[in-house]
């Protein structure tokens, strides 16, 4: 093969593995806004709880029994803690930080087990527990955080620059799980107990209406918005084979 041949193959490989550039999101003032609610459920039965083996500090974390959150399902099959973003929306309220975001470690768990915020947002991390904490995270774009807590440092303060889904987990008791979803827009919502959710004053246009589940991935669906309306973006998400065993 000619060395022009090579020097192409080598440009198209590049191109495949570089991230594909974040547009810039730019605020406008939204007039006659639509909303798009719906419902992320479960395809078939949900699994049974699987409860989580405290092997540390039992006076505190043994209290009541703790349960696997990766995979929350309310009675009516809808799926709890699921992100819902619009992944392609490049104009409209503006992108303010948060400044008051809690993330708790109470019982030796996260609560909440997720939660998603605009990117530059500050998280406040709580420790009610009393003990020694490890908040530790799994981050590729954002500098990872790995923080010892001890029980008389009550809060500890963490800003979170650039969009991201990143794993939260304590070095100090190794069940303990959550995830912090910053976002790339203000458009953005968390399933309740019911897998319910509801994105307001979202500017006419068409749009890709995004979920995140930590344990089913991810789902997307095409949504057109009209001017002063409401639309419906119900999902349905399934476990692979195999995960049902796995619970």
């Amino acid at each position: 093969m000619s060395l022009r041949g090579l020097l192409l193959i080598a440009i198209v490989a590049g191109a495949l593995l570089t991230p594909i550039a974040a547009y810039s999101y730019q605020s406008e003032t939204v007039v006659d806004g639509g909303t798009i609610s719906g419902i992320v459920m479960l395809a078939g039965p949900a699994p049974g709880p699987v409860q989580l083996e405290v092997s540390k500090d039992k006076d505190v974390c043994g209290v009541k029994p703790l349960y696997d959150q990766s995979l929350v399902v309310g009675s009516n099959g809808g799926i709890a803690n699921a992100v819902v973003t619009l992944a392609d929306i490049q104009k409209g309220e503006p992108l303010t930080p948060l400044q008051d975001v809690k993330f708790d470690q109470k019982g030796c768990e996260y609560i909440p087990h997720v939660i998603a915020f605009p990117a530059g947002s500050t998280i406040e991390i709580i420790n009610s527990d009393g003990i020694l904490h490890n908040i530790h995270t799994e981050s590729t774009i954002n500098p990872v955080v790995d923080m010892a807590q001890p029980g008389f440092k009550k809060t500890i303060e963490v800003t979170i620059a650039d969009p991201e889904v990143i794993k939260v987990g304590c070095d100090a008791h190794n069940w303990m799980e959550g995830w912090w979803y910053a976002t790339a827009n203000p458009y953005y919502a968390i399933t309740g107990p019911d897998g319910k959710y509801t994105i307001k004053n979202v500017p006419p246009g068409s749009y890709t209406v995004e979920v995140w589940q930590e344990k089913l991935g991810v789902a997307k669906q095409p949504v057109i918005v009209g001017t002063d309306a409401s639309v419906k973006a119900d999902f349905t998400m399934k476990l692979a084979q195999g995960q049902e065993r796995a619970q």
